[in-house]
């Protein structure tokens, strides 16, 4: 049973949770199999390339403010993220706060873990997901697992 890729949709803007978000994202997709990246920036310039990617993958999108630019960007290219994450929201739930757009200090690598912690949480839950939907659909002949 071979699994899809998921892929992560960091926010990308100038905020302290939009930098918590695209560490938090990458160190995820280092240390995770089957996990992609994808450059908000070149989607939201509907890059060649990233049209059919935003679309080949399930997207976790990992927004770093109330904006939630990410899931706007996606929605312009009729894409839905099956998961969504905020960043703030969940700092604020754990009592911490990210304070730097462009440097981590402690509390900001605290915050970075915390949402790791969140996306991996989400990637397993999906995987579970899917999972269960897969054996349902396996009578059928499609495999639809992550």
């Amino acid at each position: 049973m071979t699994r899809r890729s998921v892929a992560l949709a960091a926010c990308s803007g100038m905020s302290p949770g939009g930098l918590v978000s695209r560490v938090a994202c990458e160190d995820v997709r280092v240390e995770t199999e089957r996990v992609v990246s994808i450059c908000m920036g070149a989607t939201s310039a509907d890059r060649e390339g990233f049209r059919g990617l935003i679309k080949k993958h399930p997207i976790i999108a990992v927004n770093g403010c109330q904006g939630e630019c990410v899931n706007r960007i996606l929605a312009q290219r009729g894409v839905k993220p099956v998961m969504t994450i905020k960043v703030q929201e969940e700092l604020n739930q754990e009592g911490l706060e990210a304070t730097d757009v462009s440097r981590l200090d402690e509390m900001g690598e605290r915050c970075v873990e915390c949402i790791k912690m969140k996306i991996k949480e989400s990637l397993e839950e999906l995987r579970n997901r899917e999972n269960h939907d897969g054996k349902r659909d396996r009578s059928s002949g499609s495999d639809q697992n992550l």
